[in-house]
């Protein structure tokens, strides 16, 4: 299976380059939401106060992931869902989906980040657990938006479907990765976010778990 996995990652990142409108778009969907809400606010140091600089920083990430995601299963047509339905197994379909969606949006993360650090300053005292807390939230936005496109590429795409089932999973997730992020900028004893960070892992393996087991009878269905 881990050769399938390794060739289906290979494949997406294959049409992603292919179709550089998408990347691209969305990169620029990053970019100019942090540049509109710098003007918005109308910042004049460069800097912000840190409760808005981390819900801005949030808000604009879950929104790029969901943008980025949402096309897993959207972009595939009947034909070539047949065609990986004979040559692969749906475990290694789904593992490969929320591998590849982990990296684009820990990319968008690091692009937000970075965008944010340049126009609105870095506020950020301990990078390690912000970071961390990055690949933890880019893991478990990505395994559940990544299932929940499944399931409404499987009821024709429905995009409204598509954000009633994940809003009661993102909202923790997001809530969560605000906490943590607000420990890491104020600079707090790592402890203070352990548990925080016990109960994200939980949650994303919950829904990797979920979607590992019932991904297969969607697939079939």
């Amino acid at each position: 299976m881990l050769d399938e996995i390794i060739a289906l990652i290979r494949k997406e990142a294959t049409l992603e380059w292919r179709q550089k409108y998408a990347l691209n778009g969305i990169l620029l969907y990053v970019v100019s939401a942090v540049y509109i809400t710098y003007l918005s606010i109308g910042v004049k140091g460069g800097t912000v106060q840190v409760p808005t600089w981390n819900a801005l920083y949030w808000i604009i990430i879950l929104f790029s992931a969901v943008n980025a995601v949402a096309k897993s299963f959207i972009q595939e047509n009947q034909g070539r869902q047949l065609y990986y339905y004979m040559i692969a197994s749906p475990e290694a379909i789904i593992i490969s989906k929320i591998v590849y969606n982990t990296g684009l949006t820990l990319l968008l993360s690091l692009l937000g980040y970075i965008v944010f650090s340049v126009v609105l300053g870095n506020p950020v005292q301990d990078q390690p657990m912000f970071m961390l807390n990055l690949v933890l939230s880019a893991v478990g936005f990505s395994a559940c938006l990544t299932m929940v496109s499944s399931i409404a590429g499987k009821a024709g795409n429905n995009g409204t479907l598509m954000a009633i089932l994940s809003f009661p999973i993102l909202i923790p997730m997001l809530l969560l990765a605000i906490q943590i992020s607000k420990n890491a900028i104020d600079g707090l004893d790592r402890g203070v976010s352990l548990d925080k960070i016990v109960t994200l892992l939980a949650i994303n393996g919950i829904v990797g778990a979920t979607s590992y087991l019932l991904f297969p009878f969607l697939w079939k269905s």
